[in-house]
């Protein structure tokens, strides 16, 4: 295999925006290494996330020694084992061979190897300290990493829920307005800035509704308008591919397990780290609940007739009371799944209303695997029960 060119790894491997520590202190070695772990096919994305798990138990057990030597030797080990955990997906990218579990794997190992390490670290003070202040630190770091990403995560699938509700509302207007299927398209702002990192907001707005001819969707309107000095200090960052969120959950980490134990002061650097990623958890927060808004300023605009008027108020249906009996009033002539309607698709793709037999694709036969069709009803367990309801108590 010929020699790879580094630049054209480093295009195709390093993403158009990370954290600082990353672009900083970490592709620098790691686009270099998977130049030289692609020459050999025995070295796979999953086997380095292995190798990165392993290097990072190995300073778990460093940073247990309590030691200051250990503790060096064991923020070391850290940081190749973050080195290793980036390979895995450089190499995968750069070969195309990574998996859906590969991707579940590498998430799972990070939460492993952080548990062990924060553990390990704040034990081994603690066992040479004996102050049980480092056990709660040791809390603490689990918690915050745990908060990270989880919040991280249902950001991400409520900013989807929001985008596929809009899309579908938006191609069924675009449907009814005739317009050809392969000529529908929705838009988001974000995607625009993705693909352009240094492009302003509203120039790409403009150019993307000239040339093609489509609204462009922008559920952070709100923030940029709060905070119109966000877009310089983005575009000052995005020019040397840092992201703004310059506290993440991997600074978090670094800080407190390679800063903290080489300069000695762990309960110092862990409580100025936690403080730091708290106060940028919740600006991220606070630009999730703006976006929030203009999503429903965009719903009201898109689809103006589902907007309920009553909003806030209970509907009337639900007042019927348990004095009343059955058929005297209207919740017999009402069909229940109008009244409860069940979340679309798009809404809850998992969801089922109850259990349902399904056909066998090779013999036809129907299977009732819950064996509903056997449980009596309530009717025949109770049979006083239609002179209850005529004599009620």
């Amino acid at each position: 295999m010929s020699k790879l060119s580094l630049k054209a790894v480093q295009k195709l491997t390093c993403k158009k925006r990370d954290a600082w520590w990353t672009v900083l202190l970490v592709d620098p070695i790691a686009t270099r290494l998977v130049c030289v772990f692609a020459r050999w096919n025995f070295v796979t994305p999953n086997r380095v996330t292995w190798a990165a798990l392993y290097v990072g138990l190995g300073s778990a057990y460093f940073f247990l020694q309590g030691d200051w030597v250990s503790l060096c030797i064991g923020a070391g080990l850290y940081h190749i084992s973050f080195i290793l955990d980036c390979i895995d997906g450089k190499l995968a990218r750069l070969k195309g061979n990574g998996t859906i579990f590969g991707g579940w794997l590498d998430y799972v190992f990070d939460r492993i190897r952080v548990l062990f390490c924060a553990l390990a670290l704040m034990g081994g003070q603690f066992l040479q300290h004996d102050e049980e202040v480092y056990l709660l630190a040791a809390l603490v770091v689990i918690f915050l990493d745990m908060l990270r990403y989880v919040d991280a995560l249902q950001i991400y699938k409520m900013r989807m829920s929001m985008r596929n509700k809009i899309e579908a509302v938006t191609l069924a207007r675009q449907a009814e307005e005739g317009i050809e299927e392969e000529e529908r398209k929705v838009v988001f702002i974000e995607d625009l800035l993705r693909e352009n990192p240094l492009g302003q907001a509203d120039e790409l707005k403009r150019e993307t509704a000239q040339v093609e001819q489509a609204e462009v969707i922008d559920l952070h309107q709100q923030f940029r308008e709060s905070f119109p000095w966000y877009a310089r200090f983005r575009h000052a960052l995005v020019q040397s591919r840092i992201r703004p969120h310059l506290i993440s959950g991997i600074e978090f980490q670094m800080f407190i397990f390679i800063v903290g134990p080489v300069i000695g002061h762990i309960l110092w650097t862990t409580a100025v780290s936690a403080v730091l990623m708290g106060g940028f958890e919740l600006v991220i927060m606070f630009k999730f609940w703006l976006s929030t808004r203009d999503f429903t300023r965009t719903m009201e605009r898109l689809d103006p007739g589902n907007i309920p008027s009553r909003a806030g108020s209970i509907a009337p249906h639900l007042h019927a009371g348990r004095h009343r009996r059955r058929g005297e009033d209207d919740m017999g002539a009402i069909d229940p799944a109008q009244m409860f309607p069940a979340p679309e698709p798009y809404e809850d793709p998992g969801f089922e209303p109850f259990p349902r037999a399904y056909t066998d694709q090779f013999t036809g036969s129907v299977t009732d695997t819950m064996q509903l069709a056997q449980i009596p009803s309530q009717n025949s367990q109770r049979p006083d029960y239609a002179e209850r309801e005529r004599h009620p108590r």
